[in-house]
């Protein structure tokens, strides 16, 4: 119970919260009452917080666990899973940029064949990032007009260069996190959002399929998997036996039948019906 109030008073106050702030940074002049109300609220929050987050953290070392282990297991419970997801798109999409800039890859290990699969979206991406920036000048422009206090002004530029971050991010990790095929393993990849590890013993069959017409950017169908780009797959994988694949905001599904984009299919192709080499292990 305490921990079902614990998460609901966090999700209600940090925005109104959040709003307090952008109102009072806007120049907006808020009734004392209201500040102190607000701040008391803040106050009860972090302490109810607190309390159950150091209750979660002892009930976990009792148990038997080891300080880093009891930390990670008090913010599982206080975070709802679908929230942690979201922010380590975050956190993988801001280090896929660091990896761009440095010309690196993640998760492709010497001797691998990376596939990538970013050249088709790259277009769309292109455009969305010059609205985004063209909407931050505009929206400079037209606060300058209206006489917008600067700490209005600010907020929105604070807010439109994340987009513009987000923007890039998912960009990078299109390009930075390819399929690969290793000795052991298929991995297919959609840039921070999702990540399925198939081992070669379990492909039965793969084969070059086009579909122009799948459902979103991740779906699974009777148990069939697709992990598209711009609503295409063209590359179709066939399992002797289903795997777990876990959705972008943690939903599990097993399947049997893998279809993805590349964007060139034949190396894939090639690489996955090169028979492995024995005892190579799953990593490559």
């Amino acid at each position: 119970m305490m921990l079902k109030t614990a998460r609901a008073a966090l999700f209600a106050v940090l925005p109104a919260e959040a709003l307090t702030v952008v109102l009072l940074v806007s120049g907006v002049a808020l009734p004392e009452s209201v500040l102190v109300a607000a701040e008391l609220a803040v106050t009860a929050v972090l302490v109810l917080e607190g309390v159950t987050a150091y209750r979660l953290y002892g009930a976990a070392v009792r148990e038997g666990s080891d300080r880093r282990t009891a930390l990670r297991a008090t913010v599982d419970s206080l975070v709802p899973a679908r929230v942690r997801r979201v922010m380590s798109f975050d956190v993988r999409g801001m280090v896929s940029l660091a990896l761009w800039i440095a010309r690196r890859r993640d998760g492709v290990p010497p001797g691998a064949v990376a596939v990538p699969y970013s050249r088709e979206q790259s277009p769309f991406l292109l455009l969305i990032l010059f609205v985004t920036v063209l909407e931050t000048a505009g929206t400079e422009v037209l606060l300058r007009g209206l006489g917008a206090p600067a700490g209005l002004r600010t907020v929105m530029l604070v807010l439109d260069l994340y987009a513009t971050a987000a923007v890039l991010a998912i960009w990078a990790a299109g390009v930075t996190r390819p399929h690969v095929v290793t000795g052991g393993e298929l991995r297919i990849r959609s840039g921070a959002f999702f990540d399925l590890r198939i081992p070669r013993p379990l492909i039965t069959s793969v084969r070059i399929a086009h579909n122009y017409n799948e459902r979103g950017m991740v779906s699974v169908e009777e148990r069939r998997l697709a992990v598209a780009v711009s609503s295409r797959t063209n590359v179709v994988v066939e399992l002797a036996e289903p795997v777990t694949a876990v959705r972008p905001l943690g939903s599990e599904a097993r399947v049997s039948t893998v279809r993805f984009f590349c964007d060139d299919p034949g190396p894939a192709l090639a690489a996955l019906r090169e028979k492995p080499a024995a005892g190579v292990p799953a990593g490559g």
